[in-house]
């Protein structure tokens, strides 16, 4: 049997702001995201509508839009601290779609949280190989487990 990867591309629209950072991405602004969901697996030589395949397509976009899309697209993370207390207690109050972290928003913080929320409600036969995340369209940063 021979060992597959399938790669699933998702889109996704977010704000964020990098406290602290010296530069103008400091400043609340957003990215038009494209997400690269890569998985790993055998394909099956079971009878039946699944046969040959190592996951199916439609299984994996059910995962991804669960655990990432329908909780991050069209939001704002910013990093819990002292500097973005206030703001967030008023765009809470205002806005459902807002995400206080612990950890600075970067994309390579992304990647590393969508892979915790991705892995765990993959199949068992399957594993996560890489994420892509690409920010703009010329800069992207790569998750491999």
């Amino acid at each position: 049997m021979s060992n597959f990867r399938l790669t699933k591309e998702f889109r996704l629209e977010m704000a964020h702001a990098l406290v602290g950072y010296d530069g103008l991405c400091n400043q609340i602004h957003g990215h038009s995201y494209l997400l690269e969901v890569t998985v790993e697996g055998v394909a099956t030589c079971a009878q039946g509508a699944k046969m040959g395949m190592a996951m199916d397509f439609g299984e994996l976009k059910r995962v991804v839009e669960r655990c990432v899309v329908e909780h991050f697209d069209h939001s704002l993370l910013l990093r819990k601290c002292p500097q973005t207390e206030e703001l967030l207690e008023v765009l809470c109050r205002h806005f459902e779609r807002i995400h206080a972290v612990e950890w600075q928003p970067t994309c390579e913080n992304l990647l590393a949280h969508f892979a915790s929320l991705i892995t765990p409600a993959l199949p068992a036969e399957v594993r996560l190989a890489s994420l892509r995340l690409h920010e703009t369209a010329t800069n992207c940063a790569e998750y491999l487990p």
